[in-house]
């Protein structure tokens, strides 16, 4: 056995991780989306 699976850093599971950072990512990009929307309704 590899010296490295014996001693893992984290025993997460990686579908929580890779859920939770397209969750951060989905929601920054909707931000942005909203706040150019809101500015392009306020600047008309």
């Amino acid at each position: 056995m590899n010296e490295f699976e014996q001693d893992v850093q984290s025993k997460t599971n990686d579908v929580v991780d890779s859920a939770a950072g397209f969750l951060v990512s989905f929601l920054f990009f909707a931000v942005m989306f909203i706040i150019a929307t809101a500015v392009d309704i306020i600047g008309k």
